[in-house]
């Protein structure tokens, strides 16, 4: 579509109309019945129909003279999902960030701070504008790119957004597009970047109606939530453009700095270019010709490098993956949680059967992934490829101790500060803020939030409400958890407990968890050995049975005490400074480092 045009893709169509209602100023519209026009048939399957002048439109298409159904490439759903779309201005906003050269002065996500938000819960009033209130925070806690879960239109007000089906829309209840322009913008005055978080694998269970206009969705593969999208299949050339102009548009139109690609494993494409690599040298285009990094994160389930590989070496060109084998080891390492997927990171298993929680934690923080062509008990096969740290930075993976993912995908949605104590939540933090990768923290974990993040959608169709509802309660109830523990989905009260307490971060008991995460990511930011993504610089020793680890990074050492009790780290070198502590001062002397039970402390030797 463009501004004198409206156009829609429908190749199997013997005609198309749009049905057209003209909105005022004040944006409402009258209550007659909207108008109908025949559009015109063009090469490859679309079809246009000249707009009479630049006024707002609610217009929908009709195929075949079928019900009307939004736009693919809807800008903005006012009405809903299911209601027609409206016509928006991308050009419209008047943006300040003319001076923005991208995140972190132009050296983009790699090796920064990552912080993923949802916007729903972010603030009360779960808004964009609401968001921008809190950005202040953001920057005192050192942040570098806010990370923000996906925005596309879905059923309801409230949701993840994982079920979005309209992937060029703004949800309405956070704003819409306007104000998701004014978020970025404000974003960018303050110094951060802004990272959407897109999903291209699959669309949500109401109000997809892509079928409807052509082969969105092929049974050439499957995927967990039916066929997968057409990347390879007749038809794919245009359904290929559809995912990469989207991407496009958000770093062009709304100035996003990065976007991270939900589960691109399940991104079925045998064909050349991949998906992924044709997305990657078009962003790198875009990149140049606007003058700023653009970047791709991508989660990825296959543990393979070839993610992060340049395209002209045969790989995917991605920016950085996420890597769940980090925060798996140390959710182990910390909680002793060894069900499902966590039984590998316990030890004693298959894929690795000499060693405890402690080092196969040491593996991943010098090595990224624990499965690297080994078996995976939880697979049942085996996973993953090498890991070549001579040419691989440290940098091209994120490491986290929660996500929404691992918070929210527990029956009810607790934080890792339910399960652990403070002084135990301090050592994750400082082995993962301080390792060689990307950093990624979770909306609220800085200041050990007590308020859950569950799992929550708000379906307005009673039959998809019930599906949600019963499919969560007996997932846990296999797990050996009550029913009536399973928080309900479509409660309003799900959602609302979810929202962030922004009196907490001042209160006893928050602030100083608050205090040491601005300690630790200062050191990060200031320490250029901790700076540094360099792998082969990165060694860690370990007592398995003490239960204590120093992660050392040139000069700088990270001593933790996993025991609970008080005992002395081995350690040596002399202590030039004390760059950050959790319980107390620790005390050095020639032999080692003193530490309180669950304690953790950053030093730099000379």
């Amino acid at each position: 579509m463009t501004r004198d045009t409206l156009s829609v893709w429908a190749p199997a169509a013997s005609h198309v109309d749009v049905l057209v209602t003209r909105i005022d100023p004040a944006g409402t519209q009258p209550t007659t019945a909207p108008d109908r026009h025949a559009m015109s048939a063009g090469e490859g399957g679309w079809w246009t129909w000249p707009r009479p002048d630049d006024a707002t439109l609610d217009y929908s298409f009709s195929i075949d003279g079928g019900e009307p159904r939004p736009d693919p490439r809807s800008a903005w759903l006012p009405h809903g999902v299911h209601g027609p779309s409206r016509t928006f201005d991308e050009a419209a906003h008047a943006w300040t960030d003319g001076d923005w050269r991208g995140t972190r002065e132009g050296r983009g996500v790699l090796g920064g701070v990552v912080y993923e938000l949802h916007i729903g819960t972010f603030t009360p009033e779960g808004t964009f504008d609401a968001a921008i209130a809190h950005l202040g925070h953001l920057v005192d806690l050192g942040i570098d790119v806010v990370e923000v879960m996906p925005v596309a239109a879905f059923g309801g007000t409230h949701g993840w957004g994982y079920d979005g089906v309209a992937p060029y829309a703004v949800q309405q209840a956070y704003g819409g597009p306007a104000a998701f322009q004014r978020f970025v913008d404000a974003c960018h005055g303050q110094g951060l970047g802004v990272c959407l978080d897109v999903v291209y694998n699959h669309l949500g269970p109401t109000g997809n109606y892509l079928a409807d206009f052509g082969p969105y969705f092929t049974d050439t593969h499957s995927t967990p939530w039916g066929p997968a999208v057409n990347l390879d299949a007749d038809g794919s050339r245009e359904v290929r453009r559809w995912v990469v102009d989207n991407a496009l548009r958000w770093f062009r139109d709304f100035h996003v700095d990065a976007l991270r690609l939900d589960a691109v494993h399940e991104l079925r494409d045998e064909s050349q270019p991949h998906i992924l690599a044709q997305l990657s040298d078009e962003t790198a285009s875009l990149a140049e010709e606007l003058g700023r990094p653009l970047d791709l994160i991508a989660e990825s389930d296959l543990n393979d490098a070839i993610m992060v590989t340049p395209t002209s070496e045969g790989g995917r060109g991605m920016t950085a993956q996420w890597d769940d084998d980090i925060h798996h080891a140390l959710h182990v390492a910390l909680t002793g949680e060894d069900q499902g997927y966590y039984a590998d990171f316990a030890g004693g298993t298959e894929a690795w059967p000499d060693g405890g929680p402690l080092s196969v934690l040491a593996k991943t923080l010098t090595d990224a992934f624990l499965h690297d062509g080994r078996m995976s008990t939880f697979r049942g096969r085996e996973w993953g490829a090498p890991l070549d740290r001579e040419t691989r930075s440290g940098h091209q993976f994120l490491a986290y101790l929660q996500t929404h993912d691992q918070v929210g995908n527990r029956a009810t949605g607790d934080r890792i500060s339910d399960q652990v104590s403070p002084g135990q939540q301090a050592v994750g933090a400082a082995l993962y803020l301080l390792s060689p990768f990307t950093a990624m923290v979770f909306m609220g974990e800085e200041w050990r939030a007590s308020t859950p993040f569950a799992f929550f959608t708000s379906f307005d169709e009673d039959w998809l409400a019930d599906a949600v509802r019963s499919g969560r309660r007996a997932e846990f109830a296999a797990h050996g958890w009550n029913e009536a523990d399973v928080p309900d989905p479509q409660d309003p009260a799900t959602r609302a407990n979810s929202v962030l307490d922004w009196q907490e971060p001042y209160a006893p008991g928050h602030n100083e968890m608050l205090h040491f995460y601005r300690q630790l990511i200062r050191v990060r930011r200031t320490q250029p050995d901790v700076a540094s993504g360099d792998l082969r610089a990165t060694s860690v020793r370990f007592d398995e049975d003490a239960r204590w680890m120093v992660l050392s990074r040139g000069a700088v050492h990270v001593v933790a005490n996993f025991a609970g009790r008080s005992q002395l780290v081995p350690f040596e070198g002399e202590v030039e400074h004390v760059l950050a502590s959790w319980a107390r001062a620790p005390i050095v002397d020639g032999t080692g480092v003193l530490l309180d039970g669950h304690d953790v402390a950053v030093l730099r030797t000379r």
